[in-house]
């Protein structure tokens, strides 16, 4: 319909927007996470952790924090620096954040951008996976690594740590990390995502996987993906088009 065109192109230019403020946040914030403020032992409701990709801010996220808020989720939008350290280290930083927030909610989802992926495979994956975890949307992952890695890790690695890391190397970290089991998975990959190809977003045992006409900056922006996500983290199913 032509108002769904004019709300996702406003959105998109909201993108942009949030992709400038996030790159000038995420260049000199000294603040690498964003944990919830509300009283956590207090709210019983499900969880939704958010974790944004390379180089971008918790901002980019807003507007998928605010879609799930609005369906009755608890959200807490994880934020983290791309030009400091390991997925190694990120991932444990995000491990012991969402350990702190979960309060008294009794099941804690998962919903990542491009690198915010793989750091949420490391959470579920390397170590004892707690039993409150619940269900994972994937947006744009570099499951199986990425091209553009390989053709920028060699200059952009040393200011983005994580890079060289998602190469498609065999003995790359996200090449290497285990895959989640007995855990909904649903991915949404860009047809035209321009950094990681459609089947590199593939994870053996994934639940559910669809192709949407975007990009891989602004996936999250588009308001059938908002809808996608929102009805997975429910049903685990993305609806039918």
């Amino acid at each position: 319909m032509k108002s769904d065109r004019v709300g996702d192109g406003m959105w998109r230019a909201f993108g942009l927007f949030l992709v400038a403020v996030s790159c000038v946040y995420a260049g000199y914030s000294k603040a690498p996470t964003q944990v919830a403020t509300v009283d956590v032992a207090a709210d019983p409701r499900e969880l939704v952790v958010l974790v944004h990709g390379m180089g971008r801010t918790p901002v980019s996220m807003l507007p998928l924090q605010r879609t799930l808020e609005n369906a009755g989720y608890r959200v807490v939008s994880w934020g983290y620096s791309s030009y400091c350290c390991t997925i190694e280290d990120l991932a444990m930083r995000l491990r012991d954040d969402v350990a702190a927030s979960r309060g008294a909610a009794r099941r804690v989802h998962f919903v990542g951008h491009s690198l915010g992926n793989i750091l949420i495979r490391w959470v579920l994956t390397e170590e004892e996976r707690p039993s409150w975890v619940g269900r994972v949307v994937m947006l744009a992952p570099p499951n199986q690594g990425s091209y553009s890695a390989d053709r920028y890790a060699g200059w952009l690695g040393r200011v983005l740590k994580p890079l060289p890391e998602l190469a498609t190397d065999s003995l790359s970290t996200v090449r290497r990390l285990a895959v989640p089991a007995g855990i909904a998975v649903g991915i949404i990959a860009a047809e035209h995502d321009g950094k990681v190809t459609v089947a590199q977003t593939h994870l053996p045992g994934e639940t559910a996987h669809v192709t949407v006409p975007g990009t891989h900056t602004f996936i999250m922006y588009r308001r059938d993906v908002r809808g996608m996500v929102r009805a997975f983290l429910r049903t685990g199913q993305f609806p039918s088009r």
